[in-house]
């Protein structure tokens, strides 16, 4: 908005001439003239007054100021008093909040570091390593970490519900908790079958459920399944509320999980891998945070390879 100026200007009237040499009747002395008092130019800048604070995402508009008439030098006036900076906008990822399961560890861990260091508030829940929680919370100073076990629902809604009261909302969601049976397929056992279920997926069912509801109310949010099914469902449903869902499948990543191999599984996996190495857990890391910014809103119901070229 522009700022109106508005100028008080008095005209004081012109000093009378001398009388000619020539007699005259006396005249009446003139009225005494109230002498004019030099007063600074007063200018009031009308400005609107502040919107009120939206959440996540910040748009900026800058409106153009016209340029101005050439500037006239002004009588010297005492020095203006300097005017208090408005604090610059903070960057979109200041405010915004993520939860990120099994992130005590692997991959979980990772993706915890890189979005602290790029400005978000962060959240983990982890199942059992109650040491390596507490190491996170040391490590990224306004990190919690909250015991869960997915696989629950009275588990999740009681850690959901701690996060909330905790960060007051949760703007990206991150179904990173998952496990794995180094096994051959057929010697997985029913228990050991429904186990997995019940975390991989019945877990990312619970903590979307959960946190779908506050994100369109805010109209936004990003939810990354680890599923493609559910994926894709979620993406097609949540999409008009500005909810984008992608999922980030890795590949063979260097975290504990892989401790059961060998030195020498390991370097096969390497070379059927066309990167010639194995990955990263940082790799896939920078991936959720780049899938949660704003630069990725038109990307949704993808599924992202995080695996060096290897294929089935």
């Amino acid at each position: 908005m522009y700022e109106d100026e508005f100028e008080l200007t008095f005209q004081v009237p012109e000093e009378e001439s001398a009388p000619e040499p020539l007699a005259a009747p006396a005249a009446k002395p003139a009225a005494p003239v109230e002498p004019v008092v030099d007063e600074p130019t007063r200018i009031m800048t009308l400005e609107k007054p502040a919107a009120p604070v939206v959440d996540e995402p910040t748009r900026v508009i800058t409106l153009e100021k016209p340029a101005e008439p050439p500037a006239v030098e002004p009588p010297e006036e005492p020095a203006p008093q300097p005017v208090k900076e408005r604090p610059a906008p903070a960057a979109p990822a200041a405010a915004r909040r993520v939860l990120i399961s099994g992130g005590d560890r692997g991959i979980g861990a990772a993706a915890a570091r890189a979005f602290a260091a790029a400005g978000y508030q962060v959240a983990v829940l982890y199942h059992q390593n109650a040491a390596a929680a507490a190491a996170l919370e040391q490590q990224l100073p306004g990190c919690i970490a909250i015991q869960c076990d997915v696989a629950s629902r009275a588990s999740c809604e009681l850690a959901f519900h701690a996060v909330e009261q905790a960060m007051g909302r949760v703007d990206v969601l991150v179904c990173n908790a998952g496990i794995a049976q180094q096994k051959l397929f057929t010697d997985i056992t029913p228990e050991e079958w429904q186990r997995m279920l019940d975390v991989n997926l019945s877990g990312a069912f619970h903590l979307c459920q959960l946190a779908l509801p506050g994100m369109i109310r805010r109209k936004q949010g990003a939810a990354k399944a680890g599923l493609i099914g559910l994926t894709k469902a979620l993406a097609k449903e949540e999409g008009p509320s500005g909810i984008t869902v992608n999922c980030v499948a890795p590949g063979v990543i260097e975290t504990d999980m892989m401790a059961a191999f060998t030195a020498e599984d390991k370097a096969a996996l390497a070379e059927e891998t066309p990167v010639g190495r194995l990955g990263t857990p940082e790799e896939v890391a920078k991936l959720l945070v780049f899938l949660a910014g704003e630069d990725a809103g038109y990307i949704t119901g993808q599924v992202f390879g995080v695996n060096g070229g290897l294929v089935i």
